[in-house]
């Protein structure tokens, strides 16, 4: 998208004079040499080595029985060196894209030679641990490699532990643990990221944190942490995004993300707070909190940042249908509430478009 978009800004330019042809073709080239740029032969790589590892690992789990075990063993670690220092040369003759390739290969097929054996020889612990195991020996590699492929992995393997620890843990109370170490595994995989600079895998992390508190609101469905969400999200937010902020400039660093799921995790918060409270009154008062805050993010943040922006928009139309359907539309039946429908959505449309008018005076940013 990013790519496409200063694509034609630059064809535009050139058509304008304002910038010369070899020019932007030189910056179009330096872009897509970026190790953190797109590029569907570097996914389509990445695709086939995931293929080719499951089919490794299944031609062994087929003929398990029949290869003594400590060739077993000898070959699950002699496949996993291959793929390492395999990885290794072709990284050291700039061939990145083969070399990523490799890195996920040994990654996975290290992954599958716990569970091959640990069944192989009946050892002790759950599928949590397995899982911990391969995440840790992931991030190891993704520092020696500094890769930002493995860095990917490791954001997905931080999903599929929190994914086993849901379904092993029947309540808060009760189970594992470990599901309260999530928030660490979001910390590891944004410095991992930031290692790496692959900037596209910090959603993974930031999205595993949203997924994680959800998780933790469905266990404790209380008001309190509706509102503690609300509290800290906006928090986050106002760090992310004023430029008083001691964070705002680290928080500019990693771009729109950070203010981005910061509000909308204020969202989340205000949502939840509607779920939980009941009365006309105090739906309500959470009603113009919300309004107020759509607007808040929409000033502050929506300038530079079109994620917040257009999110803003959408709070503030669907909380003003709302309050709308809540209010007037109760009591004026459903012919009125079509009416004030109509001139609600009209004086939203004024609104966006005054202020859009008043965004476009500077470039926004349209991703996260």
């Amino acid at each position: 998208m990013y790519r496409g978009r200063i694509e034609r800004d630059f064809a535009l330019w050139v058509s304008k004079g304002l910038l010369s042809a070899p020019s932007a073709e030189a910056m179009l080239a330096e872009y897509d040499a970026r190790e953190s740029s797109f590029s569907v032969g570097r996914v389509l790589l990445t695709l086939a080595a995931v293929l080719l590892s499951a089919a490794v690992l299944l031609l062994v789990a087929a003929n398990w029985e029949t290869i003594p075990r400590i060739a077993r063993v000898a070959g699950i670690g002699a496949l996993i060196w291959i793929f390492y220092l395999s990885a290794a040369l072709c990284l050291s003759r700039a061939l990145n894209g083969i070399g990523a390739a490799l890195l996920v290969m040994g990654t996975l097929t290290f992954g599958g030679a716990i569970a091959l054996v640990g069944q192989m020889y009946h050892l002790s612990g759950d599928t949590v641990d397995a899982m911990l195991v391969w995440l840790a020996g992931a991030c190891v590699a993704t520092i020696v490699f500094r890769s930002g492929a493995l860095a990917v992995v490791s954001g997905f393997l931080s999903w599929a532990v929190f994914g086993v620890l849901v379904m092993e843990n029947k309540s808060t109370f009760e189970g594992n643990g470990v599901i309260y170490l999530v928030p660490l595994l979001c910390i590891i995989v944004i410095a991992l990221v930031r290692y790496t600079g692959a900037s596209r895998a910090r959603h993974l992390a930031y999205l595993l944190m949203l997924g994680w508190l959800g998780w933790l609101y469905l266990e404790i469905s209380e008001p309190l942490l509706a509102a503690v969400f609300f509290v800290v999200g906006f928090a986050c937010f106002l760090a992310a995004s004023l430029p008083v902020s001691p964070l705002h400039r680290l928080a500019r660093e990693a771009g729109a993300a950070p203010s981005f799921y910061s509000f909308l995790l204020t969202i989340i918060g205000l949502a939840a707070l509607h779920v939980e409270l009941d009365g006309v009154g105090p739906n309500v008062a959470v009603s113009a909190v919300t309004l107020a805050v759509s607007l808040a993010g929409i000033g502050i943040a929506g300038r530079m940042n079109g994620a917040v922006r257009y999110l803003g928009y959408a709070v503030f139309a669907g909380e003003t249908l709302y309050l709308a359907s809540e209010t007037l539309g109760s009591i004026l039946g459903t012919s009125g509430f079509f009416l004030i429908s109509g001139i609600v959505v009209a004086l939203i449309a004024w609104i966006v478009i005054r202020l859009e008018k008043r965004l476009s005076a500077k470039p926004a940013v349209e991703g996260v």
